[in-house]
């Protein structure tokens, strides 16, 4: 492997200066081929094709090859030893992307898998002319792109002649043409005629980069002149030729010379014989056969399904220079898409070309008039571009990805059950990407992170909390109630969750302010001037980068795994004993377990809204368990618990878009927005035409489009999880209260109803009394001063922490930009002064003392101090976060998407999901509150008070 190493810094320079620049170049690259696939689709009609290559004459899987005994001692490197002989699948193909016949002036290619074993094979891929038009992979996709979709001599021209000099310069073009030109001009009568070259350089082991062909072997014999109105000779002609007998090919290997005349990064300079003399070292053997029989076309069949690609090799064999190195992102990406594994969006016409002088419009006009200040229509349109712009600019890819390309074995086939239902740990949700978004994958961006630990303890964290987070008085939001609160908790603990060491393991010390007293770190513990609690875990990083990259221990996607588990193992114990397809509950409510907290997908920072919560949606998943097994009593227990899950996460989904985010942003513009994500606009010309205009992909509902990450692969970011601290929701205090006649029953303290004490508290009110309970009661406002007291001294995993100063905390280390930063980073003007963030002048004079510039604020107090949009209730900066997330976690699941179908949900779940809402959950398990939910809104709404009786009972 050292030496591998050497080959690489001896004849390879990687574009942008190194593998991590040209990487991503690479991934722009395979994007575009993507759509120049659904170019050639549409002039070839059918569905998606090879971008290049579309159309194989010959396809067999039962070659052979074999190595020559006399192989030269310098090559014997790997599988390649004297007289190894291996089964090899061919694929000879037209080079075109676009189906059509054989007849068309065109080049040839050769696709040769070599199976060693098991584990290890090697494709080897070749081309009908000694080098490639294009210099390197940006060259190549120009010429592609330019070429894309042209069938006609008319088109060709004019890709030629006109669309690639634009891209590539008149030079480069008319270079590129030539070589095109001279490739195409030779005319074709059989496959078995023709040599194929491997164009780009791989390496040899020992023996260095190589160039290979395939070249008929001599005395194979030359084939009459075929009638090219036939658009199948190439294929007749071989089936008559292997009637009879064998094809076969000499691999013959040319040896690099210098860097001048045999060159590894220019694919498009010839390596001449003259200067490395091809050396034949095996032979390729396709034995005799009837092309044409059932078992010959079903072969032909299961060939066009494979995905070849040069990077399925080892290590000793990988390819070389800039096209063999964009080759792998290129291929795979294509071979994604061909097999409806990944997709492609294309922006229709009129969206590029309006969409420029509109955003420019409205950058100008919201430099003036923010965006819900306008009127409706504008309002809505000015949120379209807003949410364009920041798909664009905002979404920043974290994973450590691969950087140069390593050789691999062909990738495992996708588990069969695993495109019908969602997998325990969130892996395979994007099937071209198995690890996309499942537990473990990395946190990733919206802003550059910045990582000051200069700054960690500036100002003290502690102060910040005390002077500017603590509840001084509750402040209602008197437009929610609290279920509300334990809902947007319920769904965090489905998205993200950081990693914690073991306490005392690594600790983060905040020291306390003079004068401020002493902290107990765990109960019982001494008294200490500093506040400890674990650190998170984060990912190692590699050359000296900051530790700020962590993984997620929850999946990414909107999965229902706050209810279902993060694993296989978690999943199936919440199950029913013998493989049942329901949840375990006990009379309604989920099952005890250890220290007191229930069974559950996730129980952390456990209260009984969060009990309830979970009692709800367990029972809603027996529902529909039960709805499943009704109508299609054939359908196994797996699949009947695979599919609830799937309907169950799709509603859960539905609700916080159309119910509960209009509900904490209660504006008419958002709510048309939020609906218009789910279903599509309102059947409105205004809003129609506008859609049509600026992003006319809105013009349906998220669930009808196909998924797409835009610039970055899925995953939910830091930012994301910095705008969603929303403790202010949590009262310190709770009235419960029976549903009959409105009697308390008790009042409560939030540490009384919360960790191992929620479940008995749930089990004594009941089900239905706690969610009139909650649904009568507000929340708090997320606003400044009104962080839960019994948040900032309270027991957790044998930790006394305090939650306000921990998230600040965790903020800061974890390198989210500060608020104003924060707030430039999402397209809005700084803030020059502490007046410009709120109107109160208290807070004000607070945040002065405590910061010494406005510069200094940290992000979760800019975001609480903010004077929020009429009816929002949070932040216009926080929702800049929103608009792009919340779209984004709907548009990247393919569950949410392309699959959000009956074939996959049943046309049962498919009607569940649609016709329900929280109101019709709440119904469906406690029909006895069917006259206390809120008319004409959300469940999330205040709920009808029941006034008491004096005598406590009918009145």
């Amino acid at each position: 492997m050292a030496e591998t190493g050497q080959h690489e810094q001896q004849y390879e320079q990687y574009e942008g200066g190194s593998p991590e620049a040209e990487r991503l170049v690479f991934d722009r690259l395979a994007r575009e081929l993507m759509e120049v696939q659904v170019k050639n689709r549409r002039a070839g009609g059918g569905g998606i094709s090879r971008a290049f290559h579309a159309k194989a004459p010959v396809g067999v899987e039962n070659a052979r090859l074999r190595f020559h005994d006399d192989l030269p001692a310098a090559l014997r490197v790997g599988f390649a030893q004297p007289g190894a002989e291996y089964p090899a699948t061919v694929r000879l193909s037209n080079a075109s992307g676009i189906r059509q016949g054989d007849g068309s002036p065109d080049l040839r290619g050769a696709a040769v898998r070599v199976q060693v074993s098991e584990d290890e094979s090697h494709d080897l891929l070749a081309t009908s002319y000694p080098v490639s038009h294009a210099r390197n992979a940006r060259e190549f996709v120009a010429f592609a792109k330019a070429m894309a979709g042209a069938r006609s001599p008319v088109q060709k021209a004019f890709g030629l002649f006109v669309k690639l000099p634009l891209a590539v310069g008149l030079g480069t073009a008319n270079r590129m043409r030539r070589n095109v030109q001279a490739a195409t001009r030779h005319t074709v009568d059989s496959l078995a005629n023709e040599t194929f070259w491997s164009r780009g350089a791989v390496l040899w082991g020992e023996a260095g980069p190589v160039r290979y062909m395939f070249r008929p072997i001599p005395g194979t014999p030359a084939a009459p002149a075929q009638d090219r109105k036939d658009p199948e000779f190439l294929h007749h002609e071989m089936a008559r030729r292997l009637a009879k007998a064998d094809v076969s090919y000499d691999l013959c290997v040319q040896r690099f010379v210098d860097e001048r005349r045999t060159p590894v990064e220019d694919a498009s300079v010839e390596w001449r014989d003259g200067v490395a003399p091809a050396v034949p070292i095996a032979r390729l053997t396709l034995p005799a056969q009837d092309l044409d029989s059932a078992e010959s076309r079903a072969v032909a069949r299961r060939i066009e399904d494979l995905t070849f690609n040069p990077w399925y090799t080892t290590d000793d064999f990988r390819p070389l220079g800039n096209i063999n190195r964009a080759r792998k992102a290129g291929y795979q990406a294509g071979s994604a898409h061909r097999l409806g594994l990944r997709f492609v969006t294309e922006e229709p016409l009129q969206n590029r070309l309006i969409g420029a002088p509109v955003g420019a419009a409205f950058t100008l006009l919201n430099r003036y008039v923010p965006w819900h200040k306008l009127p409706l229509q504008l309002s809505l349109l000015n949120l379209v571009f807003l949410r364009k712009v920041l798909r664009r600019l905002n979404l920043i890819d974290t994973e450590l990805r691969e950087a140069p390309p390593k050789a691999q074995p062909v990738p495992e086939p996708i588990p069969e059950r695993l495109r019908s239902e969602r997998s325990y740990d969130g892996t395979y949700n994007d099937l071209s990407a198995p690890k996309m978004g499942a537990v473990g994958a990395a946190f990733g961006r919206n802003l550059k992170p910045q990582y000051r630990p200069d700054l960690f303890d500036t100002p003290n964290p502690v102060t910040v909390s005390r002077q500017l987070l603590y509840r001084e008085s509750f402040v209602p939001a008197t437009s929610l109630n609290v279920l509300a609160a334990a809902w947007i908790q319920f769904q965090v603990h489905d998205w993200v969750n950081h990693r914690r060491y073991k306490p005392g393991e690594r600790n983060v010390e905040v020291p306390l302010p003079p004068g401020s007293g002493q902290w107990h770190n765990t109960p019982g513990g001494p008294p200490e001037n500093m506040m400890r609690f674990a650190e998170n875990e984060g990912i190692e990083l590699p050359g000296g980068r900051p530790p700020i990259l962590f993984g997620n221990t929850a999946s990414h996607w909107w999965d229902g795994s706050e209810v279902y588990g993060e694993d296989e193992q978690a999943a199936r114990f919440l199950r029913e004993p013998d493989g049942g397809a329901k949840l375990r509950l006990e009379d309604g409510f989920l099952p005890g377990g250890q220290n007191g907290l229930p069974l559950t997908g996730f129980n952390d920072n456990w209260w009984m809204g969060l009990s309830a919560m979970h009692s709800l949606f367990a029972r809603e998943h027996n529902a529909v368990c039960d709805a499943l097994r009704g109508e299609y009593p054939s359908m196994s227990e797996e699949r009947v618990y695979h599919t609830a899950r799937l309907v169950v996460s799709a509603l859960i989904a539905k609700i916080h878009t159309v119910e509960w985010t209009p509900a904490i942003l209660a504006t008419e513009a958002i709510d048309i927005g939020l609906h218009t994500n789910w279903q599509g606009p309102p059947q409105n010309w205004i809003n129609k035409l506008g859609l049509w205009l600026l992003d006319a992909h809105s013009l349906t509902g998220i669930p009808k489009t196909l998924p797409d990450h835009h610039a970055a692969p899925y995953s939910l970011t830091e930012d994301f999880v910095t705008v969603y601290r929303m403790h202010p929701l949590i009262p310190d205090d709770f009235e419960l209260r029976e549903h009959h006649f409105g009697q308390r029953t008790e009042t409560v303290g939030f540490l009384d109803i919360q960790g191992a004490s929620a479940e008995a508290q749930i089990r004594k009110t009941g089900l239905a009394n706690t969610l009139y309970s909650f649904g009568i009661a507000h929340p708090g406002a997320i606003t400044l001063h009104n962080y839960p007291r019994s948040l900032q001294h309270f027991e957790r995993d044998g930790e006394i922490i305090d939650l306000s100063v921990v998230d600040l905390v965790r903020t800061r280390r974890r390198g989210v930009p500060r608020y104003n930063d924060f707030r430039q980073g999402l397209h809005k003007q700084r803030i020059k002064s502490f007046e410009e963030l709120t109107e109160n002048a208290e807070t004000v004079a607070r945040l002065k003392e405590v910061y010494s510039s406005v510069d200094e604020i940290d992000t979760v107090v800019g975001l609480f101090a903010e004077n929020p949009p009429t009816g929002f209730g949070f932040s216009d900066t926080a929702f800049r976060i929103f608009i792009l997330m919340a779209s984004r976690r709907l548009q990247s699941d393919r569950f949410l998407t392309v699959d959000y179908r009956p074939e996959i949900y049943t046309p049962l779940g498919i009607d569940w999901v649609e016709k329900s809402g929280m109101n019709s959950v709440v119904l469906r398990h406690c029909p006895e509150l069917a006259a206390l939910l809120p008319r004409g809104a959300s469940a999330f709404a205040p709920w009808r008070t029941v006034r008491p009786s004096t005598d406590g009972g009918p009145g």
